[in-house]
Order: C-alpha cells, then structure tokens, then sequence
C-alpha cells in the first residue's frame, strides 16, 4: 500500500445524545490501517449509505448491536477488496457490509456481499441496495398493493418513500405522499408523479390530508411514526394495511412518544400493522433488483440521489438527513474504486 494511505481516517462516536444529535457526539481521528485475519477481509470504503437507523443504533439494540460510545461509528457502506483472506473474494472485488465510517475496515467475509459493478456506482447504495429493495419489499410482499387503491406513504421524499411512491403507481394505485415543505411536495407530484402530496409541517396538515385521501387510504407506509402515523390511522379504511418500516420523528429525541388509535382503531377498522426488515426478504433480492432495473430502463422510476464528499462529511449528512435535509438517497462518497468499471 503506498505511503499515501498509512493512515485510515475515522469517524468515532465519543458521546451517546441524551437528545438530538449533533457535531460534538463525533470526533475525526487517524488509525493504523488494519489487517485481516484469516477469514477476513481489508476493504477501502467507497460509499457510506446514511439511514436514520443509524441515529436508532446509538439508543438501543435494534437488528443489530447497540454502537457504544468511543467506537467506530456504524454504517453500511459500498466498498472495494484491498485484501482477501477468504475463499471466494479476491481483490478489486466489490462488498456491501457494515464497514462503519472510515476509509478502511477489516469484515468478516461471511458479513460481506459481493456487488456486481454498475454505473452509475451510487445505484448501488440507492436502487439496488437497502432503499431500493426496502421499497420493493415493504410495498410488494408487506403491503400487497392491488391497482385502484390509494396509497400513502410518509417521508414520501426520502430515499425508501420516493421508490415507494414510484412503485405503487406502477402497480396502478392513487398515491398520496407526506413530506417535509411546499418544495418537496411540489416536486413529488411534478417529477415524480405522486397524485398528491401532504406538508406535514403545515397549519393545516389534516385537514388537507383529508382532502388528499377523500376516499381514505387502504395501504399505508410508515417510515416516520409520531404525528403523522397518528394522524393515518384515522384515514385508514376498513381492511387496510400499514406497513411499518421506520420511525424517524422518534430516533433523534429524548421523549418518544406513542399514537392515539392504538389499539381501537386497529380493532374497528381491521387493520393489519405489520413490521419488517429488508432481510427477511433475501430470497426475493434477485426479482427485486431485476425489476427496479427493468423500471428504470423503462423510464417509469427514477432514482433521486443526494451525494456528498469526503469522510468528514459524514456526521453533518446525518445531522441533516435528520432533519429533512435530503431529497432521495443521501450518501457520502468517501474514495473512488482502484480498479476501473469493465
């Protein structure tokens, strides 16, 4: 490895937030670059995937371990093999695994999935990565959307919710988004083609949210909880299913708090609320990505990405996607691939 790279450069979290999230629970700090072991293997971190889950890991264990403070910080990143200590990998391969914020890691190669190499590459951390198949899981196999019914999806201009509005109108359903500003609800309809979209933040969010579901809505999915799962629950229909994938109003405050409506109008309206992880999905991930492709080439889903640059960027793209700053997938470049595409 040249004398250009005898650093690895790291985000660390040195103090677990009471309340919301900030520059001062992260310090930047250079490392030795770490070796593998046998069954391991050194990669260089392309492209770091921001996700409000990554705000929840630091409260509790969720699908994965608590992150404790002084440690590395965790993310699921797109990266390149510099080293391979495992059958089955080879160097210039290229791995998707909770490398955490850093510019080098060492996984466990049985942690690590191998990514055909695609352009654009960010694709692989938006479409073909944990958003894309989120979308598809959620709404396909969770919510069983059936054409001529409404759909309502929260953080509607978010990485998931934007594919998951696209989705849903190709599958022939009235969709109605909720997000964050004129702005983006202007552009969900606009570029998009949501049917509707709700400002959650305006004086009048219910009222024009009953005005956007008048026949109310039969699929809801939910990646915010809070207010506006509350404020769902009463335009659900009988029979209708919500889909739980997140809940980000909750992750970065010191007083969470539950909905009205649970569980008397689960009861009164037979609702189905179901939860679930991209995961246990992995069987469908093959038909999955090959129907986000095929849309794609299609011209009927487009793929709105928000990228930013450099390591040290991370704990502000975070802060930031915390609070609504990013339209689509926001991700942090952190190198570019040694071996060249082809």
């Amino acid at each position: 490895m040249s004398a250009a790279a005898a650093r690895n450069r790291q985000i660390l979290l040195v103090e677990k937030p009471a309340g919301k999230l900030g520059h001062e629970h992260f310090r930047l700090v250079e490392g030795e670059i770490p070796a593998p072991a046998d069954g391991q293997l050194l990669v260089k971190v392309l492209i770091v995937s921001l996700d409000a889950a990554n705000r929840a890991w630091m409260q509790a264990a969720t699908y994965r371990s608590e992150i404790s403070a002084g440690a590395v910080m965790a993310g699921g990143a797109l990266a390149e093999v510099i080293e391979s200590r495992a059958p089955g990998f080879a160097p210039g391969d290229l791995v998707f695994a909770d490398a955490g914020w850093q510019e080098y890691a060492v996984i466990d190669a049985g942690a690590a999935t191998r990514y055909p190499r695609a352009e654009p590459l960010t694709h692989l951390i938006s479409l073909y990565a944990i958003p894309g198949l989120t979308a598809w899981t959620g709404l396909l196999k969770v919510g069983r959307p059936r054409a001529g019914e409404t759909v309502a999806v929260s953080a509607a201009a978010g990485s998931v919710g934007s594919l998951v509005g696209q989705i849903a109108k190709i599958h022939g359903c009235r969709v109605v988004g909720v997000a964050g500003g004129r702005e983006k609800c202007e552009w969900l309809e606009r570029e998009l083609g949501f049917d509707a979209a709700v400002d959650y933040r305006a004086a009048d969010f219910h009222r024009a949210l009953k005005a956007a579901t008048p026949g109310g809505v039969d699929i809801y999915f939910d990646n915010v909880g809070g207010d506006v799962l509350e404020a769902m629950l009463f335009r659900m229909n009988l029979g209708g299913r919500i889909v739980c994938c997140g809940a980000v109003s909750q992750y970065d405050t010191a007083s969470p708090r539950g909905v009205r409506g649970v569980p008397g109008l689960i009861v009164v309206r037979r609702l189905r609320m179901e939860g679930f992880i991209v995961s246990d999905f992995d069987a469908e991930r093959e038909t999955a990505i090959a129907d986000l492709r095929r849309w794609v080439a299609e011209g009927r889903l487009k793929v709105q990405e928000d990228i930013l640059h450099g390591v040290e960027q991370l704990p502000g793209a975070l802060i930031g996607l915390l609070a609504g700053e990013n339209r689509g997938k926001r991700m942090v470049i952190v190198a570019q691939p040694a071996t060249p595409a082809g």
